[in-house]
């Protein structure tokens, strides 16, 4: 049996579900979400619902991150604190759009997977390469192509705002970088502990998502937002290729 056959098979244990109220369909995978496919009328305004939730899920984690590590040093707590701000302003935003262009709150399934991982890590330096360094950094990633095709419609407005939360996804990286850089550089053991987290995600994001949903990403990676978050040019380039073959592998399909 392949190690990947194994990661699939073998279920993780996630944190508590965060508390929703009765407008919200919760569902525990992917598959179960209403993954509308490309050209559907109704695709654009589920993925602005499914996105404001998945920014909810980040004003959470890093409200937990706070109350979990109090004795965080102050500067640190600071960028979390700036963090969660800047999540609560995406939740508003994302609700504007969904409900500008007709949606409402609850009107589709919604995945809480970000919070009962990140959550479930129990140490600082883990919990920030999970959230900042992994899922952020997608974030980074995904949301150039939002603001290119904003503008290539001519919706400035639009592009504007993905423009203003790539900047804050930007500073949520880069200020976890520096911290994992600089806890490494004097208890060499942390990196361990980053290790052990990601591969928790990893497993834990697999069973959520499934392949389906994993292989469906194509979108490339941010190479100057990666940049100014911190990454080396090495690690950038690490990414890139990884990326570059999933996609070389979806486009020859199965063997």
């Amino acid at each position: 049996m392949s190690g990947q056959r194994e990661k699939e098979e073998i279920p993780v244990t996630f944190a508590p579900a965060p508390a929703r109220d009765a407008r919200f369909d919760v569902k525990e995978r992917w598959i179960e979400c209403n993954n509308l496919p490309p050209g559907d009328p109704g695709r654009a305004i589920e993925f602005l619902h499914r996105q404001m939730n998945e920014e909810i899920n980040g004003m959470e984690c890093a409200a937990r991150t706070l109350v979990d590590f109090p004795d965080t040093a102050w500067d640190l707590r600071m960028c979390i604190a700036r963090q969660c701000y800047d999540e609560a302003r995406h939740v508003e935003m994302f609700r504007e759009l969904l409900e500008r262009g007709g949606g409402r709150v609850g009107q589709s399934p919604v995945l809480n997977f970000q919070y009962r991982i990140i959550a479930h890590v129990d140490n600082l330096v883990g919990r920030l390469a999970v959230q900042n360094r992994s899922f952020e950094a997608e974030g980074v990633d995904a949301v150039e192509p939002e603001i290119l095709s904003a503008r290539a419609r001519g919706d400035g407005h639009l592009a504007e705002l993905y423009d203003a939360q790539l900047a804050d996804e930007i500073c949520h990286v880069r200020y976890a970088n520096r911290y994992i850089a600089e806890v490494a550089s004097r208890d060499p053991a942390s990196v361990m502990r980053v290790g052990r987290a990601l591969d928790y995600a990893s497993r834990a994001f697999l069973q959520v998502m499934g392949r389906e949903a994993i292989d469906s990403v194509n979108y490339p990676v941010n190479r100057t937002g990666r940049l100014e978050a911190g990454f080396s040019p090495e690690e950038i380039e690490h990414s890139s290729k990884l990326r570059s073959a999933k996609t070389a592998s979806r486009s020859r399909g199965p063997v």
